[in-house]
This record gives structure tokens, C-alpha cells and sequence, in this order.
């Protein structure tokens, strides 16, 4: 009977989730201003229904997008009468999406695990399962990691932060989240990675146990968990928040266009139905406003990391403004180090410099809001890839991907510590 109910259920998630036959992902490249501005209007085009994986920004960088079957034709016309080059990156999404279901499906009917030591983290995983993991991990290593629960997503989830302590009060922190946006996964995944290395480095690994006998680390691992929970049961490819729009049947905020910083400038929409709408109000969105109280409150944050896929890039502030940030000499110093460190692993390549000038204007950003809240150290990472899977990137690549982004983490770490005490 207990099989039947899971069948059940596992029957109706499949058919409550959108699907994405014919949809392919089209890689676009400009070869003059002209051309660049035909490829913007494209997203004027609200019939086609694009997704923009990769924005519009310059010659120089290749667009990618998620063009749904009933376009392909529309789309490919358009393109070859203006002349502009474009090939075909992922030739049917759904294919690509049939191959993740069967592998977290695969994982999922293996016996669950018993230890932070048994948890699989060469496949990515349900939010449930993360919250289980987080719990474990607390239980197992009660003297170094405890859960702080800062406050609550639209549809009631906790936004639970793990704190990695060695005791002590008013410490100095550092900070790191994944999953600000939803549809991200290789981000998440990671973050799991990442608790799972700082209890098993701590007393091994001598520049982390030095950071952690001074300092606080602080990782949120599900920041969008409400759009987290939605890509799993309803459309793989949200990225937003969940709450609703008034006014507008479209649903969500861009969590990372929300914040105080630049909020309303160009590099965010004021468009609803925008992947990249800011909302109505800098710190509408209750996960916004949880890490922004959590960040004044605190009030000794050191270092901000927030990490996104896809692009291979490390980026500081500013999105919002061409003024360069106080400190830029510095932080692009730190940058070069991190992705150096980086690619020492696996010969991984990233870009790096600030956002407006190293992949397009973002206003409302977190790292710009943290930056200017007085904590020097704030970068974003964009993990892999380069567009070959763009966000579905396939599970094999989880455990590298952290690995090496761990490398970069550290040098942030280590600096910033080095830089405090």
C-alpha cells in the first residue's frame, strides 16, 4: 500500500511540472552595436515567451536564451534576416531535464542517509532533503555548528543559517549564501559541500582553523528556498521568489534586484512578469529583509559572499554604478588571487572584475548593499558553467565545482581575516 501512495504522488508531481519539449537554448553573438541593440529588442517581444539565461551586455559577450518551441521558428527567422550569427547550445531541454529527474529519482530510492558522512553529495537533492542534512550536521558536530533561523520565505519556510562556531561573543563573521536564486542548483549543492568541508577541515586544514578560532562563518545554503521548492515540483527553470504580484497574474521577485542599493536604477525591471523584477519596494521580499536584519544586527560582518550560477565569474561591487568602488584596487587584487587559487584544481577559467563592467548593470544588488553597509570583502561568484548546460549542469560536476570554488573561498576567507586581526 505504502508503494502505491508514493507512486501516487510521485505520478501527480510529474504531471503538476511544466515541460520543456522542443525548447532549445540558443547561444546569440553580436558582431556591432547595431546588431547588439536588434538582439535587445528580442526581449521586448513578450509573445515569444524568451528566457534570458545570459543577458544582452556587449559585443564581446554571446547572449543566451531558452526559446519555447512555438518561437524556435519565429526566433531563428528573425535572427537570419538581421544577419546575426546564433547557434544551438542545448538542442532539446527536456532531455536534458528527463536526465536529471532519473538521477535524483535513482538516489532517492537508495537507503537515506544515516550520517553527514553518507549523504550524497555527488547528486543534488529535495530542499527536504537539505534540511535533513543541515539537522545531522548540527547533531553530529554540536560543539561547532549550530542553526540560526533568521526568519521565514513568503510560504512560511525557515531561513535557516548554519553558524560554525568556536565559541565566543561579538566575533567577527564571514559570510557565504547559495541559492538566492532558485533555479541555481549547482549552487545549493555546493553549499552543502562546503558545510560538510568546514567541520572536517576544522583542527586539520591550518588557515581555516585559524579563521574559525577567531571568527564566525555563516552559510545560508537555501536563500530562495519557496522558488527552491517550486523548481522541484513545478518548473525546473524559476528563478524568483514565490510571492505573489498585486495587480499582475505573474508571480515573483528577483531577490537579488530587491535590495537597498541603486533599487530602481537600469539593471532591473519594474515589469512584473520580468525575470528580473525588483519588486515594489527595496526589502519587499521577507528573504531579503531577514539577511538584511541579520546583517545590521550582527553589525562585525567581515566578508559577503553570495553565489550564483552560470558564467565562471567573480565579481564585486558596483552593479548599479559605474563609480568605482573605494576599494577596487584591492578587492580586484583579492579577485585575481581567488580564481587563481581556483584554477590551480582543475584549470577552470574565470572572469573577474566589477559587475557593470564584467557582465551588465545590476541595480538593487546584495553584494553592492553589503559593500556599502561597510563590508569590504563582498563578492558574487557565477560557478559553472559557460553555457554548454547553463543551469543544468549535470550532477558529475557537483563535487568539482565545490572543490574548487572552495579554493577561491578561502583566499576571500584568509584575507579578510588577515586584514582583521
Amino acid at each position: 500500500m505504502r508503494g502505491l501512495l508514493v507512486f501516487a504522488a510521485l505520478f501527480v508531481a510529474v504531471l503538476g511540472k511544466e515541460t520543456f519539449e522542443g525548447h532549445q537554448v540558443l547561444r546569440i553573438t553580436a558582431k556591432d552595436e547595431a546588431q547588439l541593440a536588434l538582439i535587445k529588442d528580442l526581449e521586448d517581444m513578450i509573445h515569444f515567451e524568451l528566457d534570458f539565461w545570459r543577458g544582452v551586455t556587449d559585443v564581446a559577450s554571446p547572449v543566451d536564451v531558452r526559446v519555447p518551441f512555438h518561437s524556435l521558428q519565429s526566433v531563428k527567422v528573425y535572427l537570419e534576416t538581421k544577419a546575426i550569427q546564433y547557434a544551438t547550445v542545448i538542442e532539446d531541454l527536456q532531455t536534458l531535464l528527463d536526465m536529471e529527474q532519473e538521477d535524483m529519482e535513482a538516489a532517492a530510492r537508495a537507503a537515506g542517509p544515516r550520517s553527514t558522512d553518507s549523504f550524497d553529495y555527488s547528486n543534488y537533492h529535495t530542499i527536504n532533503e537539505i534540511y535533513n542534512f543541515q539537522d545531522m550536521l548540527v547533531r553530529e558536530n554540536p560543539n561547532l555548528v549550530s542553526k540560526i533561523v533568521i526568519g521565514q520565505s513568503y510560504e512560511g519556510r525557515p531561513l535557516s543559517v548554519l553558524k560554525f562556531s568556536t565559541g565566543g561573543t561579538n566575533r567577527p563573521g564571514l559570510w557565504i549564501d547559495t541559492g538566492i536564486h532558485s533555479r541555481e542548483w549547482v549552487t545549493q549543492a555546493s553549499g552543502t559541500w562546503f558545510a560538510k568541508k568546514i567541520v572536517t577541515a576544522y583542527g586539520s586544514d591550518p588557515a581555516l582553523t585559524a579563521i574559525l578560532n577567531k571568527m564566525d562563518i555563516f552559510l545560508l545554503i537555501m536563500t530562495n528556498p519557496d522558488g527552491f521548492a517550486y523548481t522541484q515540483t513545478s518548473n525546473r527553470m524559476w528563478r524568483k521568489t514565490r510571492k505573489p504580484n498585486p495587480g499582475s497574474s505573474c508571480v515573483g521577485v528577483d531577490p537579488n534586484r530587491n535590495w537597498d542599493a541603486g533599487f530602481g536604477e537600469p539593471g532591473a525591471s519594474s515589469n512584473p512578469c520580468s525575470e528580473t523584477y525588483r519588486g515594489p519596494s527595496a526589502n519587499s521580499e521577507s528573504e531579503v529583509r531577514a539577511i538584511v536584519d541579520f546583517v545590521r544586527s550582527h553589525g562585525n560582518l567581515k566578508s559577503f559572499v553570495s553565489i550564483h550560477s552560470y558564467s565562471q565569474m567573480l565579481l564585486y561591487p558596483y552593479g548599479y554604478t559605474s563609480t568605482p568602488a573605494k576599494d577596487q584596487a584591492e578587492l580586484h587584487s583579492l579577485a585575481k588571487k581567488a580564481i587563481t587559487d581556483l584554477a590551480s584544481l582543475y584549470g577552470t577559467r574565470y572572469r573577474y572584475g566589477s559587475i557593470i563592467n564584467t557582465i551588465y548593470p545590476a541595480s538593487g544588488g546584495t553584494i553592492d548593499w553589503t559593500y556599502n553597509q561597510g563590508i569590504k570583502y563582498s563578492y558574487t561568484f557565477e560557478l559553472r558553467d559557460t553555457g554548454r548546460y547553463g543551469f543544468l549542469l549535470p550532477a558529475n560536476q557537483i563535487i568539482p565545482t565545490a572543490q574548487e570554488t572552495w579554493l577561491a573561498l578561502m583566499a576571500i576567507m584568509d584575507h579578510a581575516y588577515k586584514n582583521t586581526y
